[in-house]
């Protein structure tokens, strides 16, 4: 054989070698275990971060960015919950693609080396319609929900093992070579099953059987579960899990849901969580021994369609999370958490060895300090006080610890981080117009109360909306006739009878004679509403027309699938010569959903279907009113929304795709004022919007768009202004940096072999626009005393005058931008004797 054909079949062979060794390299199958200090992988003990991200809340085309965030952001695993009436809208028709391709999205999660846990409940909760149960499910004959009751457990057992399934035949398990390394079985059912007893004692042992009988080869969790069998982990929910101790000495201590904030509703204030709390409540249960936490939401995303659940759940469920509804990055909590990640990571050897020893420093200080064998020594110096400054003593030094806040000393000696010491950038966004040529043009179509030809049934009595419509639309027409008699007095008195409808929510719409005559609605609180209005009657024949509009189902609470909606009655007429008539029980015709989704006026085909208003034409302040118009994509990196708050209520699609449900017109009920991060959090504090709606922005995402003649819908309940709709981008507007001199940061510090910390560098001041944006101007600096915040900065008593200088030089033009806080870089020392710091804000263009 000649050299090159031996050379060639060598490097053949090698080839050949070296795929087999790198698929093989893929799937290498991995040990999970655990033991009381942390979850073991391939006999390593791991202190790890997750965090949330919902599939279904954003887009395939968004997946890849948020995980490299997420890990670029220090996490170790990305959770998610699996939507079980996504996936299985109709009995035994599964659901796979688009922003429900779990195994594409678990596959990414594994392509860029994190971990997976995969929570499958499948009940989900979750702010999620239903709480993520197939509305088909309430109508098998027999069946109660979460309990121990067969024809439910065998539908739960089917669909988890349907997913348990998915995942084994692609190898998605750790113990086949993937990345899923914990699943979790039911869902926060501990205070469900102590309302239920022993059906829900029966139920939740069994679901834990099932679970671990699925043989996926990790370890199953239940979370809120305090009394999960064994070798099921229980874990805790909350804002604070520190308290917290697994039911065996032997189980790690997991926190499954480190709630970032909280969802928001429509008629609620927006909830955020200052970054400093979350750090502390993090750095709190990783010194009490914590071993796995994870950040309920990470990134929330939004509830297309009709998934919120509630109800009145908003669409955004951005949750004030680390990535921002758009997949931005939150500024300071991403950048602060992140810090404490890392933090974490160096304490890691010592975390994972033995329990703390715990020292009292004072009333309101402790010292919490973990040793190795190996001498691996870390230490976490804690100030439980929300209101003052701490001075302690700790080895042979002093430490001071801001109100409510942790210092970590991953060597015992020198402080790396502290909860309550920003030093990641802060910014502000902003919702830019984007120029659209000749604006957008709208047309419209007048949806016309429904007649008796087009109701589907007539039957005596009023019914439920939910059983009736079975989810298939948020709309039930009800309509009845009130024959009322030329002798009736308020005839000649003028003096109108008054209509009173009791409905189980969660809106209503009211016409008589075609004229809308009333509208109330419900709250999440208080979803039942009662409307009583004087009406304008005529002698004769009266059609009185009730249009019930359900905003998203339960999905919470003890046998959810019994709650009602829709007009129960009783439905009353007050000022009749007889006195009151009660219509409850006459003959009402009924009609599920509206004309124009019959006619999918929605869809690029079903809007060519009817002949649109043209132009000047359009009636404002119009109720039950479609509008369309087109749009072309604009170019530029920025996330896109829709500014809708010339609307009332009602819903939005884009190229047939539904955005969700809109309702600006409710206006956010609530206390909000100052946020001081020191002190128990909880949803009530720190809230916004106040007065203003609840959300006004609805987020569109970029894949869903054309480069031209994007169609967009808008169906609107209410009555609003469609010319006041605008597409917005979501852009950086300022960027902020609040240093002190010698503040701890963790951009240069390396554990040495001895287990020291080297010495730091100077702390920097990092500051970095949008994607495309550039750091067009200066509007702060000052080395020194400053005062305020971001936004607000001004000048203290102490201040160095060339404090811009470094800044103008390094930073105006630049995407990004680092500037050493020292006073050299500022022109020198304003106040020698003077603990100084650097604040600064620019703004990006």
């Amino acid at each position: 054989m000649g050299l090159k054909k031996l050379a060639m079949r060598n490097n053949g062979v090698l080839l050949l070698v070296v795929v087999l060794f790198s698929l093989w390299g893929c799937s290498v199958s991995a040990s999970v275990s655990y033991d009381s200090k942390a979850i073991v992988i391939n006999g390593q003990r791991r202190i790890l971060i997750s965090g949330s991200i919902h599939y279904p809340r954003s887009t395939p085309e968004m997946w890849p960015d948020l995980i490299q965030k997420a890990k670029d952001g220090g996490l170790d695993v990305i959770q998610t919950y699996v939507f079980w009436n996504g996936h299985e809208p109709s009995p035994g028709k599964y659901y796979f693609e688009g922003n429900y391709d779990l195994v594409k999205f678990v596959k990414l999660v594994q392509q860029a080396g994190l971990y997976m846990h995969l929570r499958i409940g499948p009940y989900v909760c979750a702010e999620w319609n239903f709480g993520g149960f197939p509305v088909w499910l309430k109508y098998i004959p027999g069946i109660r929900f979460r309990t121990d009751n067969g024809p439910f457990k065998a539908q739960m057992e089917k669909f988890t093992r349907k997913i348990v399934n998915m995942m084994k035949a692609e190898r998605l398990f750790a113990s086949e070579g993937g990345p899923i390394i914990l699943s979790q079985i039911e869902n926060e059912y501990g205070p469900m099953e102590y309302e239920l007893g022993a059906p829900g004692k029966a139920y939740s042992n069994w679901a834990a059987h099932m679970a671990v009988g699925l043989g996926t080869g990790v370890p199953w969790v239940m979370c809120k579960q305090d009394d999960a069998p064994d070798p099921i982990i229980n874990a805790c929910n909350g804002f604070y899990c520190d308290y917290f101790s697994p039911n065996k000495a032997y189980k790690p201590k997991m926190w499954t849901e480190a709630w970032t904030a909280w969802y928001t509703e429509f008629g609620g204030p927006v909830p955020k969580r200052p970054a400093e709390d979350l750090a502390f409540a993090v750095a709190r249960f990783i010194q009490k021994g914590g071993a796995f936490i994870n950040y309920y939401m990470y990134h929330g995303g939004t509830n297309f369609g009709r998934t919120a659940g509630g109800p009145f759940i908003a669409t955004s469920y951005d949750y004030d999370a680390p990535l921002d509804e758009y997949g931005l990055l939150r500024q300071p909590k991403w950048g602060h958490l992140k810090d404490l990640h890392r933090a974490i990571k160096l304490c890691e050897p010592a975390l994972v060895s033995g329990d703390p020893t715990v020292t009292q420093l004072g009333n309101y200080e402790q010292a919490h300090v973990f040793k190795s064998k190996s001498g691996a020594c870390a230490a976490f110096l804690a100030n439980y006080n929300p209101n003052s400054f701490a001075k302690v003593s700790f080895g042979n030094m002093h430490y001071n610890l801001p109100p409510w806040s942790i210092s970590i000393l991953p060597d015992c000696e020198n402080t790396v981080y502290n909860t309550a010491r920003v030093g990641a950038q802060s910014s502000t966004m902003k919702m830019t117009r984007v120029p659209i040529h000749g604006g957008l043009s709208w047309q419209a179509y007048n949806e016309q109360t429904a007649s008796y030809e087009e109701t589907s049934f007539t039957v005596s009595g009023l019914l439920e909306q939910i059983n009736t419509t079975r989810d298939a639309s948020d709309y039930l027409w009800y309509m009845t006739d009130v024959k009322i008699d030329p002798s009736e007095e308020f005839l000649r008195s003028g003096k109108y009878p008054v209509l009173t409808v009791s409905s189980a929510g969660h809106a209503l719409h009211v016409f008589v004679n075609g004229q809308l005559a009333g509208t109330s609605y419900g709250s999440l609180e208080f979803p039942k509403l009662t409307l009583s209005k004087g009406v304008n009657l005529r002698a004769g024949i009266n059609t009185i027309a009730l249009l019930s509009i359900a905003v998203g189902l339960p999905n919470v609470g003890p046998h959810f699938e019994t709650w009602n909606a829709g007009v129960l009655g009783p439905v009353t007429l007050n000022g009749l010569n007889e006195g009151r008539r009660d219509l409850s029980w006459q003959k009402w015709s009924y009609k599920v959903g509206l004309r124009g989704e019959a006619l999918s006026l929605h869809s690029l085909t079903g809007s060519s279907s009817v002949d649109w208003i043209q132009g000047s034409l359009v009636a404002r302040k119009q109720p039950l009113t479609w509008f369309k118009t087109s749009f072309d994509a604009p170019a530029g990196y920025a996330p896109l929304a829709l500014d809708m708050g010339s609307m009332g209520k009602g819903q939005i699609w884009i190229n047939g795709q539904s955005l969700g449900r809109y309702w600006p017109a409710y206006k956010a009920q609530g206390s909000c004022g100052g946020c001081d991060y020191a002190g128990t959090y909880n949803e009530k504090k720190c809230l916004s919007n106040c007065g203003d709606a609840s959300q006004r922005w609805y987020h569109v995402p970029k894949s869903w768009l054309k480069p031209t003649g994007n169609l967009l819908v808008v169906f609107e309940e209410w009555g609003g202004d469609p010319n006041g709709v605008f597409l917005v981008r979501r852009d950086v507007d300022t960027v902020c940096a609040d240093i002190y001199e010698w503040q701890p940061t963790l951009m240069n510090w390396q554990m040495q072999s001895s287990g020291k910390v080297d010495k730091p560098l100077r702390p920097k001041a990092h500051l970095s626009c949008g994607a495309g944006q550039k750091i067009s101007k200066i509007k702060f600096a000052s080395f020194g005393t400053p005062e305020g915040a971001c936004g607000s900065f001004r000048e203290g008593s102490c201040h160095a005058h060339h404090s811009y200088d470094a800044f103008e030089r390094l930073c105006v033009g630049q995407n990004s931008c680092s500037v050493t806080v020292a006073a050299e870089m500022f022109g020198g020392d304003p106040c020698p004797s003077v603990m100084k710091k650097l604040s600064v804000e620019a703004i990006c263009t």
